[in-house]
């Protein structure tokens, strides 16, 4: 019998004893066990933070992702192996997809999220915070990674996306992890885990894996850890109620297993594509991976004069599921992860039905292909009909954990609402409706109770991810019974594992912290115009002061007359008597093509190769006729560009192959008065590197 591996301070062991052993869930057979007994999880925990936390802080955001991505890129070639071992569990194809190759796009999503960092350890947070008159003094929120370890642990119906999901984020902000999968699906994950390690792409102690029981590893987390739990809300908060992660004030992120629903809108009617979505829709997440989804639809809610059509529609729906063997490529529901996981599932279908009724599929039999239900963990889709919504509580606090949903009534969308609120908390919520008006009232009377809505119709359909899809940018999590947790989130997610701090003092020494140039900080002038530098030669800082030009009423009688903005009070006609201004006043857009006329070096080729874009453009106050202006022009940030890969001649464009970096540049445009600031912006430049 295969003893399964614990990946601990740089080595694969197996812990003492037999362990527990696993089973194959569509032919009954063992065939490993797991085990963590004798390791010792505070040394594990101190490795990861003396090993692994400093080789991950000392990378910069860019490098991380470029880790991600390599490694995202390894997992994806090797993702036939997984595949093999992933119908062990009762997955099909389709199933085993969204878990392995979900799990690969998170590690991708999260490394093109790089970009939206700096090229630093760490990061600012927010904006600037001016603390004086003068500009003298000044705050900003830094966010720095934690000097611990993100302990994960993981349910067992995504033994490959429950790891990736939250490692991307914990590796792209700079800590390192130790998962915990469930025991009962561990052998899929030690075997992604074994070819990460064996990859090399992580530092050491980036990943340390748990196949076993957690054993008494919360016991040993200190402050500047972070863990996640994802599974059942009443485990989640036995753990959550841990002594030392109350006394240690750790960070606990929580994404529970909730009642989470789908409402049919009162406009949809038979016949409508809407129609036909909501009963696809119900189907794929009552079937995908066996109903064994934290996001699947559990209560369906439907106007209480379409019930009948809906019941009917939705059993006729399912009964083109094939079920049995995922190996049999005419299989589309496979068997759930385990004997146990059926036990439970049947258990907590008899407390619902005691306030409802089965109207399709059958607690004790199924139709099955080339598998057998005695030896197999299979069960039938089960849609149950609830004819009492608002007085019995059971289907909105008994989670059956597998094909099982509920059909409840309402009378008008006030009811829907109220009725989505009886969950206590979800994670996701649906409302399938061709009309705005009743997807707006939903989403406004709902959302305190979700943690993401979906609004289904035939205008999204094609393209929608669909109502049980957790993605990488968005958070995924839920209040009260949801867990109250976020995860993934895109930059938000990342924050979770970073520290917070308020930085004050004056912009010279908050520039040189945050490595971003803060208006009022002393500038590096020289000789050498800032255009004529090479992206590695540029500095943060620095700063060019430009000539000085008047602004003439011919000048803005021209740029209207070139760009046709003829708005009053360019004018020098006009009365310009109740109007905010004096007289004739410059265009905001003239002051910054003269603005650009100040800076720009355009003699001679440079390594600016072209304007990338403007942010944050403001116009602080008017320009009149006779004005005389000039631009500080400043290296604010900059932003690593990577060169492409080509992987077709084809595909090839002119620049693909220059290596380049994005600058951006702080332009201020001033006059000569005591309240000199015109206008402010920032540029983007693409600017090529020496090479």
């Amino acid at each position: 019998m295969t003893k399964l591996g614990n990946y601990i301070a740089g080595n694969w062991i197996t812990g003492d004893g037999d362990g527990q052993l696993l089973y194959n869930a569509v032919t009954g057979e063992a065939i490993a066990s797991a085990t963590t007994k004798g390791i010792d999880f505070n040394k594990a925990l101190e490795y990861g933070r003396k090993r692994g936390n400093p080789a991950l802080r000392k990378m910069t955001f860019h490098e991380r992702g470029r880790m991600l991505k390599a490694l995202a890129a390894h997992l994806l070639a090797q993702k036939e192996k997984f595949y093999s071992i992933s119908y062990l569990t009762g997955a099909t194809k389709a199933d085993s997809w969204v878990d392995i190759e979900g799990g690969i796009g998170n590690l991708f999503s999260n490394a093109s999220l790089r970009r939206k960092f700096p090229d630093l350890p760490y990061c600012t947070d927010g904006e600037p915070v001016p603390l004086s008159k003068n500009g003298n003094f000044m705050a900003h929120h830094l966010l720095v990674p934690k000097e611990g370890v993100a302990v994960h642990i993981n349910a067992f119906n995504f033994p490959v996306w429950g790891m990736l999901e939250k490692c991307a984020v914990n590796w792209l902000a700079g800590m390192p992890a130790m998962v915990k999968p469930a025991t009962i699906t561990s052998y899929l994950t030690e075997a992604v885990v074994k070819e990460i390690i064996s990859s090399g792409i992580l530092p050491e102690g980036a990943l340390q894996l748990i196949c076993g029981n957690a054993g008494d590893i919360l016991d040993h987390v200190q402050s500047q850890d972070v863990v996640t739990f994802t599974g059942s809300a009443s485990t989640g908060l036995l753990l959550k109620s841990n002594k030392q992660i109350l006394a240690e004030n750790i960070p606990f992120n929580m994404e529970a297993d909730s009642l989470n629903c789908i409402v049919l809108g009162e406009d949809v009617k038979p016949g409508m594509p809407e129609w036909d979505i909501f009963l696809k829709e119900v189907r794929k997440e009552m079937t995908v991976k066996a109903g064994q989804k934290c996001t699947a639809i559990r209560r369906i809610f439907v106007p209480e004069n379409k019930i009948e059509d809906v019941s009917i529609a939705l059993g006729k729906a399912l009964s083109q599921t094939v079920i049995g063997n995922p190996l049999n490529e005419k299989v589309r529901m496979g068997s759930l992860a385990g004997q146990t996981q059926r036990t439970e599932v049947k258990e907590r279908v008899q407390k619902l039905l005691a306030v409802s009724q089965i109207i399709y599929g059958s607690l004790d039999s199924v139709e099955l292909i080339d598998a057998d239900i005695n030896k197999g963990a299979f069960i039938s889709p089960l849609l149950l009909l609830s004819e009492t919504p608002f007085a019995n509580n059971e289907p909105h606090e008994i989670e059956a954990f597998g094909p099982v949903a509920t059909i409840m009534p309402y009378k008008n969308m006030d009811e829907a609402i109220e009725l989505s609120k009886k969950g206590k908390g979800s994670l996701c919520s649906s409302i399938v409706t061709a009309n705005k008006t009743i997807a707006m009232q939903y989403v406004l009377g709902s959302a305190t109770h979700h943690g993401r809505i979906l609004i289904l119709n035939n205008d999204c359909a094609k393209e929608s991810t669909g109502h049980g899809s957790p993605l990488p940018m968005l958070i995924h999590g839920g209040p009260g019974r949801a867990g109250g947790g976020e995860e993934m989130g895109g930059i938000r997610g990342v924050k979770h594992y970073m520290q917070r701090v308020a930085v004050q003092g004056s912009p010279t020494s908050i520039t040189a912290v945050t490595q971003v140039y803060q208006q009022y900080a002393k500038g590096n002038t020289d000789i050498v115009h800032p255009f004529k530098k090479y992206y590695e030669e540029l500095n943060i800082g620095d700063q060019l002061v430009t000539d000085k030009r008047i602004i003439t009423s011919k000048d803005i009688d021209e740029f209207a007359a070139l760009s046709g903005d003829h708005f009053y009070a360019h004018d020098k006609k006009t009365d310009f008597t109740g109007t905010m201004f004096e007289q004739q006043v410059a265009h905001g857009y003239l002051m910054m093509s003269i603005a650009a006329g100040l800076f720009v070096d355009s003699y001679e080729k440079n390594p600016v190769l072209l304007n990338y874009g403007i942010d944050e453009l403001r116009f602080t106050k008017p320009v009149y006729p006779d004005a005389k202006v000039y631009v500080r022009f400043t290296c604010k940030e900059k932003i690593p560009n990577d060169k492409k890969i080509i992987d077709k001649p084809e595909d090839f464009k002119k620049g693909d192959d220059i290596e380049k970096g994005i600058v951006k540049w702080l332009v201020e445009i001033l006059d000569e008065s005591d309240d000199p600031v015109i206008g402010i912006a920032t540029i983007l430049t693409m600017v090529k590197k020496k090479g």
